[in-house]
């Protein structure tokens, strides 16, 4: 839908103002929901979101996305550009109004947007308010126009900056560090949400880059949500045709636009995607509930309307005519209802029967005109009907026969004598070996132990009556007391009010506990609502001598337990006679660790250690608005003297012009890099921390004194190396690979006794976002493992094959 209504003129007075700006610094989750990572991707979507709402009224047809190395944003769009005129109440600028007060906006006025994702007209006003500084370029009406905001406060008055025979709006922003806990953003989140709007708004051009690592992607779906759901089942592979419907309401609904799209797989998932005017509303609504309805009954309508063979004649249940299904439902409409600011849930009422009785009669057509897709359809879901009967014949079998009952607990389950749920534990335990130990080292009391044999079948790609023909897993239903199954499960006959799993710290280990947590999070989200389900945390290491003996956790609790044992025996000398031993020598360790942690995040974005160094190095701070100044100050001279040379290159589209400067090696390995790198954490974060370290010890040369013996240094890092050799001196340390390695006392004493070990407690922030996450790495398709494996792939630091 892409009709631009009768007055098309968006000026001054289409901004409509509802209240000024406050409190949104003081309580920004309030507008976007939180403050960590979800909150800053949601910055992104705010902005984005307003050149959507150009694309849908027809005057944008392409969207550029680029996320930059100091972590700022720039969106662009070619819509008609935000307006700049003289807003008729403000007395403002129409761009300041909509950048700067809360509720103001094109959205409120049904003119200019017949439907918009922004809902409250809060979104780049937040933006803006939460952004430590905010650009808007904006080309229209034969001219250039800039304005610039630092944390939502405009700093210069709207500018006429030239003329431009383009139109379109661009805003960058910086999300400020003093209101978000990260600033961090996840190219995967960003790609995914991107990907929606593309088969969402047909024809629309969306281009993705991330000059951090180089990734790019560009968006394009002219099939739109068919396209959708066909590429959402290409691991699968439908079944039928794709069913394609879409429609309007008649009357006060006219505006309403409806279109969805279904095709069935050969899986078990369900898999439906649901939006309203472009948000994703991942609890549903009116629309699905609406959908839900007209699904069912079109196809039980069909059944007993059709010559179907006898066998297929069945009453069939919503969860029978969902299995397999992959489907897509979108609506847009002039006035949505969603709960809360980040829209998760629409509640418009009238959306629920308008798409009922649309679906169902182009439901009913499809079926009609294909009898052939239609059996296959009905095939799949009284085959579904038949296997979750034989689940249910499976399970009142079980529970007959006492499987699932108290008075049958597994034999291998070696239970604790409490019989109250809140001080009893489970310890779900990997391997035979590892619940040996286990038994004899628990507290008999409180704590059961249940060992599993290898690997549990993987819940996600598996039918409910296969998963409770699997042993390990019925072992883990019985001994937990609960039931099983959706509608059957009873937390309050929980034996235990603490299940932990305890697997090896290998890569087996990793795979049995997501296996476990797959089955948990899948067949009882109530267990972890509640918060029940924990992980054990067994130590990697064992260090110990003729003196003493002590577990540590992970490398970097080893290298702290290092550090502090031999911090004060170590007199570290600078270059201008000033010393460093015992707590501050610790923390010097420390601020050189982080140095060391900042350049593997610098090589991760392809820039070679030696010329990242060369930078730290350089005893003048880099800015890249100086740098030619700093060439003529030697930089040029320092960067040839150590192997590179450097020029620049300009880069000019037609919003904006930019100054890179190129690196070469002596191998001929070029890196080049914007301002944004060197007003990044990436660059100045190190760079001052060695800047410190230079100023207090005159120097990076050191002298270290131990016991008389004394060792010349010639860097930071030689330091951190020799401290770090010089701890290890007369210890031994094991690495421990599975918990068989450990004796019952070593077990108890790391892991189980409640006054020494970590737990931790598995919760869920967000249920989609979690199942989603269990559907790409457990479930049927390939290639979404694939890519997060390649992506992940460099992050990776000891891989235990």
């Amino acid at each position: 839908m892409t009709s631009a209504g009768s007055k098309q003129q968006y000026t001054a007075d289409s901004i409509t103002v509802l209240e000024g700006l406050s409190a949104v610094r003081k309580r920004p989750a309030m507008y976007i929901g939180s403050t960590d990572v979800r909150g800053l991707h949601h910055l992104v979507y705010e902005v984005v979101d307003n050149s959507i709402d150009e694309a849908m009224a027809g005057y944008c047809d392409k969207i550029t996305v680029k996320v930059h190395l100091d972590n700022s944003v720039t969106v662009r769009d070619n819509g008609r550009g935000i307006p700049v005129d003289i807003h008729p109440k403000e007395g403002r600028p129409a761009v300041e109004v909509v950048m700067t007060i809360l509720h103001a906006g094109g959205k409120f006025d049904s003119d200019t947007y017949k439907v918009s994702g922004g809902l409250h007209g809060v979104g780049v006003s937040c933006v803006n308010a939460l952004s430590e500084y905010l650009e808007v370029t904006i080309d229209r009406d034969g001219y250039r126009y800039n304005q610039r905001y630092e944390r939502g406060v405009p700093v210069k008055g709207v500018e006429t900056i030239g003329e431009s025979d383009k139109r379109g709006t661009t805003v960058r922003f910086r999300p400020d560090e003093e209101i978000f806990e990260t600033n961090q953003f996840m190219y995967d989140v960003l790609k995914k949400r991107f990907e929606e709007l593309s088969y969402l708004n047909s024809g629309l051009t969306i281009e993705f880059t991330d000059e951090r690592t180089g990734d790019s992607d560009t968006f394009f779906a002219e099939g739109g949500i068919r396209q959708f759901v066909k590429d959402l089942n290409s691991g699968e592979g439908g079944i039928h045709s794709i069913i394609y419907g879409s429609g309007n309401g008649t009357g006060d609904q006219e505006n309403i636009f409806v279109e969805y799209a279904i095709q069935y797989n050969a899986g078990y998932k369900e898999n439906f995607l649901t939006f309203a005017n472009n948000i994703r509303t991942k609890e549903g609504g009116t629309h699905l509930q609406g959908f839900k309805t007209a699904l069912t009954r079109a196809i039980n309508t069909y059944i007993q309307g059709s010559d179907l063979p006898k066998k297929l004649k069945v009453k069939l249940s919503g969860d029978d005519v969902r299995e397999g299904l992959t489907g897509v439902i979108s609506v847009k409409i002039p006035q949505p209802q969603f709960e809360g600011q980040t829209k998760t849930k629409l509640g418009n009422s009238e959306v629920a029967g308008l798409v009922a009785g649309l679906c169902y009669d182009h439901l009913m057509t499809f079926f009609g005109e294909n009898p052939k897709d239609a059996k296959m359809v009905i095939e799949k879901a009284v085959d579904a009907a038949r296997a979750r009967d034989a689940a249910r014949k499976a399970k009142d079998l079980v529970r007959r026969k006492g499987a699932l009952g108290d008075n049958s607990l597994p034999g291998k389950l070696a239970d604790c004598q409490s019989k109250d749920p809140a001080e009893s534990e489970l310890f779900i335990v990997e391997g035979d070996s590892a619940g040996g130990s286990a038994k004899q080292g628990r507290n008999p009391g409180t704590q059961a132990i249940l060992p599993l044999r290898g690997k549990i079948l993987n819940v996600e790609k598996t039918r409910f009556d296969r998963m409770l023909a699997n042993k390990e897993i019925k072992a883990m239903i019985t001994a937990m007391g609960a039931g099983v199954g959706e509608e059957d499960i009873d937390y309050d006959k929980m034996r235990y009010h603490k299940i932990v799993i305890m697997t090896d710290a290998d890569v087996d280990g990793a795979h049995i506990r997501t296996l476990l947590l797959t089955f948990f999070f899948r067949q009882y989200p109530g267990l972890i609502e509640k918060g029940y389900l924990y992980i054990a945390q067994p130590p990697l290491y064992r260090a110990h001598s003729s003196k003493f003996e002590k577990f540590i956790k992970d490398d970097t609790e080893l290298n702290a337990f290092l550090l502090n044992r031999i911090a004060d025996d170590v007199v570290l000398h600078g270059g201008n006679g000033m010393t460093s031993t015992g707590a501050h020598l610790k923390e010097l360790l420390k601020a050189i660790e982080a140095i060391q942690g900042k350049i593997a995040e610098v090589e991760n974005i392809n820039v070679s250690r030696d010329l990242f160094m060369t930078f730290l190095e350089y005893p003048v701070r880099l800015f890249p608005e100086t740098f030619d100044h700093e060439s003529e100050n030697g930089f040029g001279t320092f960067l040839q003297d150590r192997g590179f040379s450097v020029c620049t290159e300009v880069e000019e589209d037609e919003i904006e012009r930019r100054v890179w400067l190129v690196f070469e090696d002596q191998n001929g390995h070029r890196t080049r890099l914007g301002n944004e790198f060197f007003n990044s954490k990436l660059y100045k974060q190190p760079y001052i921390a060695l800047d410190d370290i230079r100023k207090m010890f005159g120097g990076v040369s050191f002298k270290a004194v131990r016991k008389e013996s004394e060792t010349e240094l010639s860097d930071i890092f030689a330091v951190l190396e020799y401290v770090l050799q010089e701890a290890r001196k007369g210890l031994s340390i094991q690495r421990y690979k599975g918990l068989g390695e450990m004796n019952p006392e070593q077990l108890w004493v790391t892991t189980m006794n409640p006054e020494n070990r970590i737990l931790l407690q598995v919760t869920v922030e967000d249920a989609e976002d979690a199942s989603d996450i269990f559907e790409q790495l457990m479930g049927d398709r390939v290639e979404p493992r694939r890519e997060f494996i390649e992506r992940n792939a460099l992050s990776v630091n000891d891989l235990d094959i």
